[in-house]
């Protein structure tokens, strides 16, 4: 078992009134499984991927239970050992890559970062050479050019494909993958899911897949957890989910994919 979440509650204050928005969450992802989170926005899906990614704010905020990756528990650890494992066994991808970039730093020095801080026996050399290989990696063409470019001289598909590089420069066992398509156009999504398909198979990384568009989660994940108001209502298969779905809302959720009412000509 690589990640074990149990009974994970997490609170806001608000002039001193709490607000629950993950109740009681359980889930377990296995080594090499794509698993995949959907919800409406405010159903607590990218703040359960913050918590795992060890990224939550501890001063305006309460939580409850444990996250274990790989036995080690996470949720309350020092910031210390969190550290150790943001960036080298544990990454994120964000929605939204030119609010996660840095503007004024090129690329290289960007998808290199991880590396120059879990790996500083590393000269500038091989940082280089794996940042290179990165950018090759997520299909960039001309990665060497790439390298020295600012975020504003790419399109948000090939931005997005740097934060993959940048996510996956250390090799990490989880992928955490919060909406990495919702500000891309059709065609780059289904090229984005691709990839990620192509680096779990490849490299054997689990992915933790956060989305609410169900017909991505359909191609990428091969199980599901419907979350609404923070609680998980739902979970299974995906074929399950799809064929034989359990709540309304998971329904509604289906029912809302777009179709097509008559063939392209």
């Amino acid at each position: 078992m690589l990640l074990e979440v149990n009974n994970l509650n997490i609170e806001f204050y608000d002039h001193d009134l709490p607000e629950r928005v993950v109740n009681d969450l359980n889930m377990k992802l296995d080594e090499g499984e794509i698993l995949g989170i959907v919800g409406e926005s405010g159903s607590g899906k990218s703040m359960t991927a913050m918590a795992i990614a060890g990224l939550l704010k501890r001063h305006d905020m309460k939580t409850e239970g444990e996250i274990l990756f790989e036995g080690e528990e996470l949720l309350h650890a020092k910031r210390d050992t969190l550290r150790q494992y943001q960036g080298n066994e544990i990454s994120i991808v964000f929605q939204e890559p030119m609010t996660s970039l840095n503007p004024v730093k090129r690329i290289g020095w960007q998808v290199e970062e991880s590396l120059r801080i879990h790996r500083p026996d590393l000269d500038s050399s091989e940082r280089y050479r794996r940042a290179i290989e990165a950018l090759r990696d997520v299909e960039l063409d001309q990665p060497e050019l790439i390298y020295k470019k600012y975020p504003h001289e790419l399109s948000g598909g090939m931005r997005q494909r740097v934060m993959i590089a940048s996510a996956m420069i250390c090799e990490p066992k989880l992928l955490i993958a919060d909406e990495p398509t919702t500000a891309l156009d059709v065609t780059i999504q289904l090229q984005i899911v691709k990839l990620l398909q192509r680096l779990n198979r490849e490299k054997h990384t689990t992915i933790l897949f956060i989305s609410h568009d169900l017909s991505l989660v359909r191609r990428l994940c091969s199980r599901i957890i419907v979350m609404q108001n923070g609680i998980v209502v739902e979970t299974g298969t995906t074929e399950d989910i799809f064929h034989n779905p359990v709540q309304e809302y998971t329904r509604m959720l289906i029912n809302a994919i777009p179709k097509l009412e008559k063939p392209v000509i």
